[in-house]
């Protein structure tokens, strides 16, 4: 049972709250998936520290240098950037899927990173294009890839009276663009069964010169399929170079059978949805400059 709420105004502040609870506190940063944990009882926090007052955990920056988005900062707020959605769609496609447009006004991409699911959108998204979260903690500030930062379901490298502070991307090269495509039972407010985000660049006679590939729900964590990658580098992006893709990632994939599909079905859709992601964001670096 929550006996505590705090809702400090500094990093540091709910830095000293967090270690001082001794592992029983938790961050919320959007609450869309701590309330109801907490209302289940699958989490028990003494304390939960409120990080939507820290003014660094709810700004978005945009310049030369990338992208610098805080953990708290609500996906409807990054949705409605114009610049952010220019330079980054498929980020802002996976953020814009989070549960419900009422939902997106408290969630956050960091929460919906810290949250650890393996269904989560906005992860492979970000791994594709090479996020790097910022954590701060007693012993100060480190960096983690963001592939790395999900250890296994539920779990992430966040240590005691740690907290993911922001998450940086790189600037866009020219002609290059992103693309995140999930499968869902149903058309809208449903978990990923599989999720497949793209990010790739062009050269000026449109040949791919490199990409990620980052593939969501058929594994424990996020995956990047090298593989499926590399079969679109040194490629116009043509049909033959997307369907080595699709079977590599669907060779990369390691689904497990549940009630929402099983292994054979998720390595199937799996490569549908990197061809067809890797096609759409082949298309949107055509178009950049």
């Amino acid at each position: 049972m929550t006996k505590t709420f705090h809702a400090p105004l500094m990093i540091a502040d709910a830095v000293a709250l967090l270690e001082a609870a001794d592992g029983a506190a938790m961050p919320l940063a959007g609450g869309t998936d701590l309330l109801v944990q907490l209302r289940l009882g699958t989490k028990q926090p003494r304390t939960v520290v409120d990080l939507k007052r820290i003014p660094e955990l709810t700004a978005v920056r945009l310049n030369n240098e990338g992208l610098k988005l805080g953990a708290a900062l609500p996906a409807a707020d990054l949705g409605e950037n114009a610049a952010v959605k220019r330079a980054y769609p498929g980020l802002v496609e996976a953020a814009e899927l989070i549960g419900s447009t009422q939902i997106q006004g408290r969630a956050s991409v960091g929460g919906n990173l810290c949250n650890a699911s393996p269904a989560a959108d906005t992860v492979p998204a970000l791994a594709a294009l090479g996020a790097i979260c910022e954590v701060a903690g007693p012993n100060g500030t480190r960096q983690v890839p963001v592939i790395e930062f999900v250890t296994r379901p539920g779990q992430t490298v966040l240590k005691r009276g740690e907290l993911l502070v922001c998450l940086y991307v790189a600037a866009r090269p020219a002609r290059s663009a992103d693309a995140y495509l999930r499968f869902i039972p149903r058309t809208e407010m449903d978990i990923a069964v599989v999720g497949a985000s793209v990010d790739l660049t062009l050269d000026e006679k449109g040949i791919c010169t490199n990409a990620r590939v980052a593939l969501g729900a058929v594994g424990p964590t996020v995956l990047l399929a090298d593989d499926a990658a590399e079969a679109l580098v040194g490629t116009s992006v043509d049909d033959a170079a997307l369907a080595l893709a699709a079977k590599a990632a669907s060779a990369a994939a390691s689904p497990i059978d549940d009630k929402r599909g099983t292994v054979a079905f998720r390595r199937r859709v799996i490569g549908v949805l990197t061809k067809r992601a890797a096609a759409i964001a082949a298309k949107r670096a055509a178009e950049r400059n």
